[in-house]
């Protein structure tokens, strides 16, 4: 075993030992600048920073459509594309967002509609996706749901009449 391990350490010892040139001559400082410029680039984010991340309806008659537009600006350095918006359910529905590239210091703006129909405290998540360093962000729509004062009755329900059998 010791023979071996011998051997091994010969022959790593010879295949170390004989490179002949340095390894430092072979690289081109052409390509290190590229790589460092490349790198600086590449490191540059969009940032998506909205007027308000949060918008509250306040009370609203069970049904009430209702929108909001949700204003936003690249305060990052480098072009923000957003490839998606979308919310947590089929009842608010968010539109008008331009899959256009916005330049750094640009403004825009999506709306978010919300069919109103639900019963008291409702809130509802929008995310949005995009070429930022985190990737989404979100948003969110608040409303609290009163019944319709002219929506029908619902029958009350009566205990059935059905005989006790013993």
């Amino acid at each position: 075993m010791k023979r071996v391990f011998l051997m091994l350490s010969a022959i790593c010892l010879v295949g170390f030992t004989s490179c002949k040139e340095d390894a430092t001559t072979k690289i081109d400082e052409t390509n290190v600048a590229a790589a460092a410029v490349r790198d600086a680039q590449s490191s540059k984010f969009p940032v998506i920073t909205f007027d308000k991340t949060e918008h509250n309806f306040g009370e609203i008659i069970n049904g009430t459509p209702v929108e909001n537009v949700f204003t936003y600006k690249n305060t990052g350095d480098a072009p923000l594309v957003i490839t998606n918006i979308k919310s947590t359910c089929g009842c608010t529905i968010p539109q008008d967002w331009s899959k256009e590239p916005l330049a750094p210091g640009a403004e825009a703006k999506f709306t978010v509609k919300f069919n109103g129909k639900g019963n008291g405290n409702t809130s509802k998540a929008v995310t949005v996706t995009a070429n930022t360093e985190k990737g989404t962000e979100v948003v969110r729509i608040k409303a609290f749901i009163k019944p319709d004062p002219n929506a029908p009755k619902k029958a009350a329900k009566t205990p059935s009449a059905s005989p006790i059998v013993r």
